[in-house]
């Protein structure tokens, strides 16, 4: 068996209206559910980014979700110019452009790019 790629990630919030609005400024596309459901899901290129209404569930750092990105610094830019607050973009030792956001229940984020070498 070969894993081919991560079809999901889910995250457990506790606001589903506040996580819904800062996905959708983030640029994710809403597919099913919404601000007053306990259930979201959001495309993500051919995988799905989900929200479960977890109130109890929810605190906490428990890892990080990495979105592959072309332009890493333009993405930055926009995310920047909606209010939002990522950190700078730097570049990894690993050979990816990145920078880190976290979403308003403390799950963070990286969107990184490949550096050409």
């Amino acid at each position: 068996m070969t894993i081919q790629h991560i079809s999901a990630v889910t995250l457990a919030i506790d606001d589903m209206a506040r996580a819904v609005e800062f996905y959708r400024q983030v640029g994710l596309r809403l597919l099913y559910g919404g601000p007053e459901t306990t259930f979201t899901s959001f495309q993500v290129g051919d995988g799905f980014l989900n929200l479960i209404l977890a109130p109890s569930r929810a605190r906490g750092w428990w890892g990080r979700v990495i979105f592959r990105v072309a332009g890493v610094d333009a993405v930055y830019e926009e995310l920047k110019e909606k209010g939002l607050h990522p950190e700078q973009p730097r570049d990894g030792p690993w050979g990816e452009r990145y920078f880190h956001i976290t979403d308003p229940d403390g799950h963070e984020l990286s969107f990184a790019e490949l550096l050409r070498r």
